[in-house]
């Protein structure tokens, strides 16, 4: 019974690790944040705007590190699926099972939902298949899947979004381009070694951290120009938007004096600032539909426990361990 306790726990961990908690929280925000803006207030509709794009979040992780193997096994073998501690069929089934799971809430929530599921689904999948190894479409195609959340956020509560959505979509577009451009910034040695031309392994680390504080600041200024269609409170929405560039300020200021000498592990912190920043300007939309009130109610839990699962867990699922004790912050 020791071994079976033992296999056990080994295998909640490595689900656990797959789902990156740190990360989770973002699309069930960004779902809320939808809905809200759109206007929903019944306690289901705002649960199912929360539930389902965060299943969905999960099935693409669950599913990307299954396409994704053989490139982990080269850069990241610590991992879930390389390590043996799951198996990829295992990842392959939850990776449906949430799809499913979140296909059923949403679309059963709004039948016109369906398409941009299946975009959402086709995403996921062509993300690490085909984009991933091309450079910036592959950033674009996370970005796409961000606005989605959005999106089917707002769609759970009503037929379509309103078009003062829209902005705030595309925003969040143009934003996690740019976090996951940072995110291949840290990955450049496994890419290269396995054959992907990322932006950084095409061009070097500068100009790819150069054109995401670009494709941010892009994102920060469609957001912004959002405020004119915020449901009650332009104030309180562009007093968090501000919050976040401050914060995403302190996210590139140390990426961009690094230059080409610009190292994984601080390439790691700059996302984990990023991480946390976009959970504030979700958090920023929520202030404009409900209040400042109700959206720091909803962010200061989330983000707390982003902060905590990302200094518990982040290094060691990113970097081999002789790399976590080895590398220097630069």
């Amino acid at each position: 019974m020791p071994g079976l306790r033992q296999r056990t726990r080994t295998s909640i961990v490595a689900h656990v690790q797959t789902w990156r908690p740190y990360t989770t929280c973002y699309p069930a925000l960004l779902g809320l944040a939808g809905a809200a803006w759109a206007g929903g207030a019944g306690p289901g509709e705002l649960l199912t705007a929360v539930v389902a794009p965060a299943l969905g979040w999960l099935s693409g992780h669950y599913l990307g590190d299954w396409m994704d193997r053989d490139l982990d096994a080269i850069g990241k073998p610590q991992r879930p699926i390389p390590s043996g501690r799951l198996s990829p069929g295992a990842a392959l089934w939850s990776g449906i099972g949430c799809a499913v799971v979140s296909a059923v809430l949403a679309v059963g929530a709004n039948w016109r939902i369906l398409p941009l599921f299946l975009l959402a689904m086709a995403g996921i999948v062509g993300y690490s298949r085909v984009f991933k190894k091309r450079g910036l479409s592959g950033n674009v195609a996370r970005g796409v899947l961000t606005a989605l959340a959005v999106v089917i956020g707002a769609m759970v509560t009503r037929p379509f979004p309103p078009w003062s959505l829209l902005p705030v979509a595309a925003g969040f577009l143009l934003h996690d381009t740019s976090s996951n451009l940072v995110g291949t910034v840290r990955d450049v040695d496994g890419d290269r070694a396995g054959g992907y031309r990322s932006v950084p392994v095409r061009r070097g680390v500068r100009h790819a951290v150069r054109l995401a504080l670009a494709l941010y600041g892009c994102g920060l200024t469609l957001l912004a120009s959002a405020a004119v269609g915020t449901p009650r409170d332009p104030a309180g929405y562009l007093a968090f938007l501000v919050l976040a560039a401050v914060i995403g300020a302190a996210a590139f200021v140390p990426l961009l004096r690094s230059g080409t000498q610009l190292g994984q592990r601080t390439a790691l912190r700059g996302h984990e600032v990023l991480v946390a920043e976009r959970l504030v300007l979700a958090a920023g939309v929520i202030a404009g539909a409900l209040g400042p009130a109700t959206a720091a109610l909803a962010v200061v839990p989330v983000l707390l426990f982003s902060l905590v699962t990302q200094k518990l867990m982040r290094a060691g699922h990113e970097f081999p361990p002789a790399l976590v004790r080895k590398e220097p912050v630069t």
